[in-house]
């Protein structure tokens, strides 16, 4: 098997058929493969995000980020671009989900891909991980630390961060959830509350909870970042990922 691949950015077609900014890579052998949609976390289509995608094609799968932000702020440094959209209201759950859609209609279109998607997001991404589940076919999920799926967001944040638990019956494929001990958001509390629901449905999901982690584990550019659960949740995304796509 070939280890080369190819990065780039390109365009495809979101919500509307809006033409909006996406990174894109992929292998360059013919295998046929599986398609990872990776939703960027708040802060933005940034280089950790894109770092995260070319991880995704070195093992094997095509996978494309939209920027969520294209529309608002096209060409932006991300920390700028996420407080424009953030003062803007941040991106609504109807237009996030056709952008996935759109994600994830673009890497089925490629050459090699076997028609299986997997949708992937961290903080606000796993939400929307959550919300793209619920609402699209879909056929693996994984979310990292998504907040506000159970809970109310505090003061400040966009009105757009609204809880979605209700939409627990319609999700439509096997979630992975990857959370810290010591989150806030979500907390504990919340993971343990949608794993509940969920069990009530009888919807398939694996939830695991790192000790001496807190919010953004995985994030290698943070202060926040805790090596031990960012490997073993990479080695289980690997794992889940294998047996779904």
């Amino acid at each position: 098997m070939s280890d080369a691949l190819r990065a780039e950015t390109v365009t495809i077609k979101g919500h509307n058929d809006d033409e909006i900014e996406a990174y894109l890579a992929r292998p360059l052998g013919d295998e046929p493969r599986g398609g990872v949609v990776v939703i960027h976390h708040m802060p933005g289509y940034d280089e950790a995000t894109k770092e995260m995608v070319r991880k995704f094609a070195a093992h094997g799968y095509a996978a494309l980020c939209p920027n969520l932000y294209s529309r608002e702020a096209p060409g932006a440094d991300p920390d700028d671009a996420a407080a424009t959209v953030r003062a803007a209201g941040g991106v609504p759950d109807e237009r996030l989900v056709g952008d996935v859609d759109g994600a994830a209609k673009h890497l089925n279109s490629l050459e090699g891909a076997n028609g299986k998607i997997g949708v992937i997001g961290h903080c606000s991404g796993g939400r929307q991980t959550f919300l793209s589940a619920c609402s699209l076919r879909i056929d693996a999920a994984v979310d990292c630390y998504g907040a506000f799926v159970v809970n109310d967001p505090p003061a400040g944040m966009p009105p757009t961060m609204k809880p979605i638990l209700g939409l627990a019956p319609q999700l439509s494929c096997p979630l992975l959830g990857l959370f810290g001990a010591e989150d806030k958001f979500p907390s504990p509390a919340e993971t343990a509350e949608l794993s509940a629901e969920l069990d009530r449905l009888g919807k398939e999901h694996e939830f695991h909870t790192y000790e001496n982690a807190g919010h953004a584990f995985f994030a290698v550019d943070r202060p926040a970042y805790r090596v031990e659960a960012a490997v073993d949740g990479w080695g289980k995304i690997f794992d889940f990922f294998g047996r779904y796509l």
